[in-house]
């Protein structure tokens, strides 16, 4: 599967905020989007004029990338979203916020969402009381995320626990620090997202394919 290999400075230079894609460091005056808050490139300074076709590719991009998630399985998640009841948009960004990695990032066991997926990837995180190793599981009210035996030594999990004093756990979250346990109370909100989103670009961008 493709990957972007890339430093991932530049893609919070290109869509023009912090996406927050190494943890403490984007905290700190070592951040590149806080030094230089344009896009990458000779032209990254350049102002010209957006089209209503490029500023709805942008969201989208932007979105995509801030979740971890390659083209086709964004659009698998918007097709889910599009078949449920309710608005399309809200669905969207609410089934993208309760995939598995992303809530062991928002519980603050990982520094980023790329860690947290790497985390379940390897298996150190029980669902339920049962391994689960599939970052877009979708997690539901009353689950519960635990790390496993094997992962409470990882000084990684630790270090996030530790340094994430600046993230707080969302409402709809709970997190237990003793027991490495968090528990998702009940289904996020749309004022729950940590980025400012526009999804209704996205719905645009997709009917128009």
């Amino acid at each position: 599967m493709a990957r972007y290999i890339e430093s991932v400075c530049k893609i919070c230079r290109r869509e023009g905020l912090k996406l927050f894609f190494k943890g403490e460091r984007c905290y700190t005056d070592k951040c590149a989007f806080g030094r230089r808050s344009y896009a990458p490139g000779q032209h990254g300074q350049r102002r010209s004029k957006v089209s209503e076709y490029a500023l709805q590719l942008r969201e989208k991009q932007k979105v995509k990338r801030l979740y971890g998630l390659m083209e086709k399985q964004f659009r698998n998640v918007f097709e889910k979203a599009d078949r449920m009841k309710g608005v399309t948009g809200e669905n969207l960004i609410l089934l993208l916020e309760r995939r598995l990695d992303n809530v062991v990032y928002r519980l603050g066991f990982a520094d980023s969402r790329k860690e947290a997926r790497q985390l379940v990837t390897h298996g150190k995180f029980l669902l339920n009381g049962r391994v689960v190793n599939i970052p877009s599981c979708t997690t539901r009210p009353g689950d519960i995320i635990q790390v496993t035996e094997q992962g409470r030594s990882l000084a990684g999990i630790k270090r996030a626990l530790e340094g994430g004093e600046r993230r707080v756990v969302p409402q709809w979250l709970e997190l237990d620090k003793e027991a490495l346990k968090g528990t998702l109370k009940s289904i996020p909100e749309r004022g729950d997202t940590t980025v400012p989103i526009q999804e209704q670009l996205i719905i645009e961008l997709y009917s128009k394919v």
